[in-house]
């Protein structure tokens, strides 16, 4: 095992394992739909500049992560979704 080049990186190693797991919130909650028209749940997804938020923050699994990028690429398409950030 490789020892640290200092303490803290040593800290900072230690603090990473004992970070919570994310889960799925639509793994849980069998009763939320990813659906292209539903911009409000979709926008929790997507930051203030318009990126959509990976899958590793979001907490998402792959199939929803992947489902979900698509459905606000939909609704960017038909502008219920903006593509970047809206000017002020």
């Amino acid at each position: 095992m490789r020892r640290p080049a200092n303490k803290s990186d040593a800290r900072r190693r230690d603090r990473r394992e004992y970070t919570r797991k994310k889960i799925c919130r639509f793994c849980t909650d069998g009763s939320l739909r990813i659906d292209y028209k539903n911009y409000r749940l979709l926008r929790s997804f997507i930051t203030e500049r318009g990126r959509i938020i990976p899958r590793r923050i979001s907490g998402n699994c792959a199939k929803h992560q992947r489902e979900l990028t698509r459905e606000i690429k939909r609704a960017r398409h038909v502008a219920l979704l903006p593509f970047t950030a809206i000017p002020k």
